[in-house]
């Protein structure tokens, strides 16, 4: 055995070597880092505030002269609602559930202080993965405590401050000094009357409408209003993309209105998911070329020592023994590449985390615990495959010893 050491240190190319080693470290770097990269950057773009949001759209069916005379309801039928989820533009649909009861709301500051507020309102409902804020807070459990969360248009405090408040002569509110709000909240309807606490948990973009928990607004019709049914009059629909002249053809031929239309905004949207799946693709495509480099390093390797192995095998060498220091050198460069790759994104990864943290002061990076069982379950695979490889042509070359 030490004989087959010997052959190979005088004739193993150390920059053979070095090359297979710096091309296996430079792939399996790409790999990782760019899996890491991936995760880290997910949320910014799939979040609820991400940069890249699901596109979505209010409809409501078109209210006419006539139909406003004669009290023609305007709700989605259940057919309606099916034929909707099964055009192939839409991804989701949700309903909005509104209130069957009166409901009357008292604003003023804690302490007492400044001047209080009272108006009739409604409530509305819409299933929670349409909703896009935090929903920490967004608990319809509270309402057993005599707490109801409540979401509310961020149009509605921009509307206050920019239009009542200054007219009135009465003080601005930020969003964080809403959270100090109370609302003194009564549920009337069927002889019957609650009253509650509500607390504002968020403000909406995207839905103009004053949202409370769907499981609640269901309960609280069931008391205030038992034997009424909670017709949807407006749905929220995810769409592929809002463009799409086939949507508009359809909302068109069906009497339907969408909300917030913004066509230039859904473009835009599309646009960056395509160069952002093109970016994917040509990062994928770096890794497997990288992995190909790989396995490609060690086969030339063995090519290169044909002969040498060869008279190995005829002076009596079995092929296990042959194979066996070219096999610990694979596992141990493998080994050395996968420890280094991982201190090589260690140490890239947190040029790009500053960044993302003074863009997007909430951003929080992501656990690196899977990039380091990916690491180390590839490194496994690369071994395995190098190993086989080996096998593979100690066999093929022991074969040919055997034909002379």
């Amino acid at each position: 055995m030490r004989l087959v050491w010997k052959l190979l240190r005088q004739h193993i190319s150390i920059a053979q070597l070095l090359g297979f080693f710096i091309a296996s470290l430079f792939g399996v770097t790409i790999i990782l880092l760019s899996f890491q990269f991936y995760r880290d950057v997910l949320p910014l773009f799939s979040g609820k505030e991400g940069l890249i949001k699901n596109e979505y759209m209010i409809i409501s069916k078109r209210v006419s002269t006539l139909g406003g005379i004669i009290k023609r309801s305007n709700t989605f039928t259940s057919r309606e609602i099916n034929e909707i989820k099964e055009q192939s533009f839409v991804a989701e649909v949700g309903q909005f559930t509104p209130s069957l009861f009166k409901v009357t709301a008292g604003v003023g500051l804690q302490g007492g202080f400044g001047p209080r507020f009272s108006t009739d309102m409604f409530f509305e409902s819409v299933p929670d993965a349409f909703i896009d804020v935090n929903l920490d807070e967004w608990n319809a459990d509270e309402a057993a405590n005599g707490v109801i969360p409540i979401i509310i248009p961020r149009n509605y405090l921009n509307l206050y401050n920019f239009g009542f408040a200054q007219s009135q002569n009465l003080p601005q509110l930020s969003e964080g000094l809403i959270g100090r709000i109370k609302l003194d909240i009564r549920l009337k309807g069927d002889d019957k009357e609650q009253y509650f606490k509500g607390k504002i948990v968020g403000f909406s973009s995207r839905l103009n409408t004053i949202l409370v928990p769907q499981s609640f607004l269901r309960d609280a019709n069931a008391e205030f209003a038992p034997g009424q049914k909670a017709e949807p009059s407006r749905l929220i629909v995810e769409v592929s993309n809002a463009s799409d002249p086939s949507l508009a053809e359809f909302l068109a031929s069906n009497g339907y209105e969408k909300e917030n239309e913004n066509p230039d905004s859904g473009k835009m949207t599309h646009l960056l998911k395509v160069i952002t799946g093109i970016l994917v693709g040509v990062g994928t495509l770096i890794c497997l070329l990288a992995l190909y480099i790989l396995i490609l390093s060690i086969f030339l390797l063995l090519q290169k020592n044909t002969t040498k192995l060869t008279n190995l095998l005829l002076i009596g060498y079995l092929p296990r023994q042959v194979a066996l220091p070219y096999q610990l050198i694979t596992i141990c460069l493998n080994a050395c590449i996968i420890v280094l790759s991982f201190v090589a994104v260690w140490l890239i990864r947190p040029l790009y985390l500053n960044l993302f943290s003074e863009i997007f002061p909430a951003f929080e990076p992501t656990s690196i615990l899977p990039m380091l069982i990916i690491g180390i379950a590839m490194a496994v695979v690369i071994s395995v495959i190098n190993l086989l490889i080996i096998n593979r042509r100690i066999n093929k070359l022991t074969l040919a010893s055997d034909s002379h």
